[in-house]
């Protein structure tokens, strides 16, 4: 089953996400977590993928954050800050379903770190473009989890994140879409254009690198591939070839 990202509104600007972010910290300061106290029963090629999940849900996000600083946005500056702790809470809660499973986080992967020195190659476009990718992946993800876990406490804690990362794609589909809107329409096609590319090729790398958790959720390498191609090209019309 596919989703599609929300969409993106041209109405909607740093103001408005601002407000959407502390409104989501807000809530989720009144709302309990799972009970994680119950346990969970992770199969190994589940808790070795979200292991791989936590090292890259946990970062600081001190490069992005001192991009959207020097944007002179202070209001996009503040939601960034509030989109990284959304963030740093999905690794918080994963460690936690982890532990009530009976397995450790991992300290590195291979994959977050080649994925973080590409985002920060060049500018503040740049590294939305790439965490954007990140973002739309982490729908079909933590859909496979949420719909195919087959563990209470994993299903739980697969929904509040993909709340967050419909949001979240939104987010960043709105800045890269204000980002290039005094670009010409061509050039925005075909940045688009290289930006799918490159998103199938990390599609293709994380189904690789997760295969046995999604076949253990019912999902296939090659419709886990299919499914996210899906999911870009929305994204990529909404964020690169309008207006």
């Amino acid at each position: 089953m596919t989703t599609s990202p929300a969409t993106t509104t041209a109405a909607h600007g740093s103001a408005y996400w601002l407000d959407d972010f502390q409104t989501a910290a807000d809530v989720r300061a009144r709302t309990a977590d799972p009970d994680w106290f119950v346990g969970a029963r992770l199969t190994p090629a589940i808790a070795a993928s979200l292991q791989r999940f936590q090292v890259g849900e946990s970062g600081d996000g001190a490069t992005l954050i001192g991009a959207a600083d020097a944007s002179g946005d202070a209001e996009y500056a503040a939601a960034i800050r509030l989109f990284v702790a959304e963030e740093q809470n999905h690794a918080r809660m994963i460690a936690e379903l982890l532990a009530a499973g009976g397995h450790r986080t991992i300290a590195a992967h291979w994959s977050d770190a080649v994925f973080v020195h590409v985002r920060r190659l060049l500018g503040l476009r740049t590294e939305v473009m790439v965490l954007a990718v990140a973002e739309v992946i982490a729908l079909r993800y933590y859909r496979a989890l949420a719909d195919g876990g087959r563990d209470r406490l994993l299903t739980e804690m697969s929904r509040r994140i993909l709340d967050d990362e419909f949001r979240h794609v939104a987010f960043q589909g709105w800045r890269l879409r204000t980002g290039f809107s005094r670009t010409p329409r061509v050039l925005r096609r075909a940045i688009g254009a290289g930006w799918y590319v490159f998103a199938l090729a990390v599609a293709a790398v994380v189904a690789s690198d997760h295969g046995p958790a999604l076949a253990d959720c019912g999902v296939g390498r090659g419709r886990f591939i299919a499914d996210c191609a899906a999911l870009f090209r929305s994204f990529a019309d909404q964020a690169f070839r309008h207006p």
